[in-house]
């Protein structure tokens, strides 16, 4: 599950993304990697909640579109169904997305993610 919460940081507007994976996954370590981090594979891990949840929350720049994976244990990438769109990388996988304009509609289509109004951004 993705979260999402505007906030004003001065005279700046934010997103804070909070990332929820189900406590039934059976890992060392999961980490947020994505292009709001150069794709680094350490620098943002998930951590346990009280209640045993997978979760990471960070603040992105609004108006923007990141891409982004979840990598458990070092080696085994995976992506969070709950993104609101996705699109194919140069490994022959899928990069899942989250689009930070508060304008955004994501809708379902026919059982399909459809990004209104920003299919051009990616």
């Amino acid at each position: 599950m993705i979260d999402k919460c505007y906030i004003n940081r001065g005279d700046q507007r934010r997103l804070k993304v909070t990332f929820h994976l189900p406590a039934t996954l059976w890992t060392e370590s999961i980490h947020l990697v994505g292009d709001f981090n150069d794709w680094n594979q350490t620098s943002h891990p998930l951590e346990h909640n009280r209640f045993g949840i997978w979760m990471l929350t960070v603040e992105l720049e609004v108006g923007r579109v990141y891409q982004f994976r979840y990598l458990r244990d070092g080696k085994e990438w995976f992506n969070d169904t709950q993104a609101d769109a996705y699109v194919y990388n140069q490994h022959g996988s899928s990069n899942f997305v989250v689009v930070t304009d508060p304008t955004f509609q994501k809708y379902i289509d026919g059982g399909n993610v459809q990004v209104a109004g920003h299919l051009g951004s990616y």
